[in-house]
């Protein structure tokens, strides 16, 4: 059952507007660690898995693995490597 939810999941986070929003999601609850882990599933979930994301990203793929785990710390220049090798970005807006 946990693998047919998984695979579910994975085959929405392939849709770039559904990724964008679990991102945002993400992003909103202001935990870096929820944020790397969402990084890390929207590219699992991509053609290529996390070795696809190192090509586009012109990274590293120990470098992506170590980035976007629980203890991940990335540079602002590699998180903006990696969101944009996901084919996302981000926007910035004030809050109401």
């Amino acid at each position: 059952m946990a693998r047919n939810v998984r695979a579910t999941h994975s085959e929405h986070l392939r849709d770039p507007e559904v990724a964008a929003e679990y991102l945002s999601e993400a992003l909103e609850e202001g935990d870096s660690c929820i944020v790397l882990m969402a990084l890390r599933n929207i590219a699992e979930a991509q053609d290529g898995g996390i070795a696809g994301l190192a090509v586009r990203a012109h990274l590293g793929r120990e470098s992506i693995y170590k980035m976007l785990s629980e203890a991940g710390n990335p540079k602002l220049s590699s998180f903006t490597k990696v969101i944009q090798g996901l084919g996302l970005h981000l926007k910035v807006q004030a809050h109401s």
